[in-house]
């Protein structure tokens, strides 16, 4: 998959599911401050990636994870370029 489709993905369901504001999906947008994803979100976000992904997220692994670009990083690398 490729880092476009990934971020399409993603931003589709951070509007569409989690109900943020389309201009604060920017790559160096801090998840928690500037876009507001929280705990609960956070938990939508597991399940939603695992439907849309095909794998689970590690909560150890997402430890550093602080920015989209990070995020769709993660996410690139758990899926490939398959």
């Amino acid at each position: 998959m490729e880092r476009k489709e990934i971020e399409a993905k993603v931003k589709a369901f951070l509007i569409d599911d989690l109900e943020i504001n389309e201009d604060a999906i920017i790559p160096d947008a801090s998840l928690k401050e500037d876009m507001g994803i929280d705990s609960l979100d956070f938990v939508d976000i597991v399940v939603i990636v695992e439907k849309t992904f095909g794998f689970k997220i590690k909560p150890e692994e997402m430890a550093g994870v602080t920015t989209l670009s990070q995020f769709y990083d993660y996410i690139e690398s758990k899926v490939g370029n398959n």
